[in-house]
């Protein structure tokens, strides 16, 4: 532990010494802050969205799903399309075996549509739920959270390490009796502090601004935190642990972070994705950060709720770490 303390103080003096970065550690939250607040500042536009239980194809015989002003989504999942019905985020839901509809007893859009699809309804039974609206504000922010940890884990390690390698202070470091693993672990530790502390600013500045849902505990969310960063900062250890070159490290994490940025649900639902795509999302550890992010500040979710993504976490960190620090070079020729 001397060995880690001593490289972990290092690594954070030498991280405050840099005024750019630390600046720009404060101000890109502020920035993200500003930004939410502006974007999201007026409410949604209502529109007609209908959810369906299975496949479309199965409904040809309610004609109004196929106008274009009706937005049809079908869902392999019955429990998942009530949860967005009860989110407001869909208007209807339908299902066939046997023929029934929902409606939220709460949202105006929800009664209109009723109205609009009463004949084509008639046979079917009414069935009635509810829950409070969540705006497109309160389901993005989790995902606007998760993908700050990934970019500061990711790029706040991996180009360190490599300009380490890259300007000779690993190899001078390989000189002392500091092992892979200790300088490993020491730079995580230095890292995930500023990720947490400028994650907790952005949370701060949105719930202040934006008013955000939270119904779940405040320490599953830091508890998310702090896990989602380590196994991102594990994943960055694992691309820089031999890479020399600051160019290939900043194509290799932009190859890791692009396609996570894109399928981990940060921005827009997957629930009208290919089955195949959704299958490829779950193996992304950005995804099981967003959603363990919305299942508590949206659901309420409790710790037992979300153990199965912070196991897979775990699991992810612990793997990639015994892997960087086996694989680790010390020096840009081997």
């Amino acid at each position: 532990m001397k060995e880690v303390l001593a490289l972990f103080k290092a690594r954070n003096i030498e991280y405050y010494r840099d005024k750019s970065s630390l600046a720009w550690a404060f101000l890109f939250p502020l920035m993200i802050i500003i930004g939410c607040a502006i974007a999201f500042s007026n409410p949604d536009i209502a529109v007609f969205k209908v959810g369906v239980d299975g496949d479309v194809e199965d409904y040809q015989s309610i004609a109004l799903l196929r106008q274009p002003y009706i937005k049809t989504v079908s869902f392999a999942d019955r429990e998942k399309g009530l949860e967005r019905l009860q989110y407001h985020q869909l208007d209807l839901f339908i299902s066939q075996a046997p023929q029934r509809y929902w409606i939220n007893t709460e949202s105006t859009n929800s009664l209109a549509a009723e109205t609009l699809f009463a004949d084509a309804l008639a046979s079917f039974n009414k069935q009635q739920t509810s829950g409070r609206k969540v705006r497109y504000v309160d389901w993005v922010v989790p995902g606007v959270l998760a993908m700050n940890l990934m970019f500061g884990a990711l790029f706040g390690v991996g180009y360190v390490i490599v300009r380490y390698r890259h300007n000779g202070v690993l190899k001078r470091l390989q000189a002392t009796p500091v092992s892979a693993l200790q300088f490993l672990t020491a730079q995580m530790a230095s890292r995930i502090i500023i990720v947490v502390v400028v994650n907790g600013i952005i949370f701060s500045g949105c719930q202040f601004f934006l008013d955000l849902i939270v119904l779940g505990s405040y320490m599953n969310l830091l508890l998310i935190t702090v896990i989602g960063s380590l196994s991102l900062i594990a994943v960055g250890l694992l691309v820089s642990c031999r890479t020399a070159n600051e160019e290939l490290a900043g194509g290799l994490l932009n190859a890791a972070t692009w396609p996570m940025l894109f399928f981990s649900e940060v921005w827009f639902s997957l629930d009208e994705a290919p089955q195949w795509l959704r299958y490829f999302s779950d193996l992304m550890p950005l995804t099981h950060i967003v959603k363990a992010f919305r299942a508590v500040m949206i659901d309420g979710a409790g710790l037992g709720d979300i153990s199965y993504h912070l196991m897979l976490l775990v699991a992810l960190t612990g793997v990639c770490l015994l892997i960087s620090a086996s694989l680790f070079r010390w020096h840009r020729d081997g």
